[in-house]
């Protein structure tokens, strides 16, 4: 596990397209699938992060929180399952459904839509207004697995709700720290140092 910073991808870049398989329904999930929500949330995630597992149920309650107000919410794990089998699309889709995620939770098995992104870590999160454009790429909050402070998505909602009214999210933000996302050897984007 490497312990891995955000890229923090410059605010106001315009999201990446997708087309990725949702391991629960099997359907073929794009950003057009969003088209009426006023934001998007793209969450970088997997099934055997500690960093993951550590705010789990908050990722849940965000998507049930804001489901109605007009959130959309997708999230992609692109970790190599020949390295990390842990992580493969049936763990994925198990993961979703324990949980009880309102949302879909794809996999991105060329890394090609992590790269885009320039997703680094796991939890990695990519908030877009209604143009598309990011407004918010940091931290969930400030806990950590260990460091005993609370997970309340704090920084996350605040961003959303900034973004849902319509009011400008500050550009100071905090990088999201998490494992590194699981390249296929040979095939690590050039911002990722390990």
């Amino acid at each position: 596990m490497v312990r891995t910073p955000s890229t923090m991808l410059d605010l106001g870049t315009v999201a990446p397209p997708f087309a990725l398989p949702d391991t629960v329904s099997g359907e073929t999930i794009t950003l057009d699938h969003f088209s009426s929500k006023k934001a998007l949330l793209v969450i970088f995630l997997c099934a055997h992060c500690p960093f993951v597992k550590h705010v789990q149920e908050e990722l849940a309650k965000l998507g049930q929180d804001y489901v109605e107000q007009g959130l959309g919410i997708v999230a992609i794990s692109a970790n190599d399952i020949s390295t990390h089998p842990a992580d493969a699309p049936d763990h994925l889709k198990q993961m979703a459904l324990d949980l009880g995620f309102n949302f879909p939770v794809c996999y991105d098995e060329t890394q090609a839509v992590a790269k885009a992104y320039t997703a680094a870590c796991t939890p990695d999160f990519f908030l877009f207004d209604g143009d598309r454009q990011l407004v918010y790429r940091g931290q969930l909050d400030d806990s950590r697995p260990g460091n005993d402070k609370p997970v309340n998505g704090k920084d996350l909602r605040a961003a959303i709700e900034q973004t849902l009214a319509g009011t400008p999210v500050p550009p100071e933000q905090k990088p999201s720290i998490g494992c590194n996302i699981k390249w296929t050897p040979g095939q690590e984007p050039e911002y990722f140092k390990n």
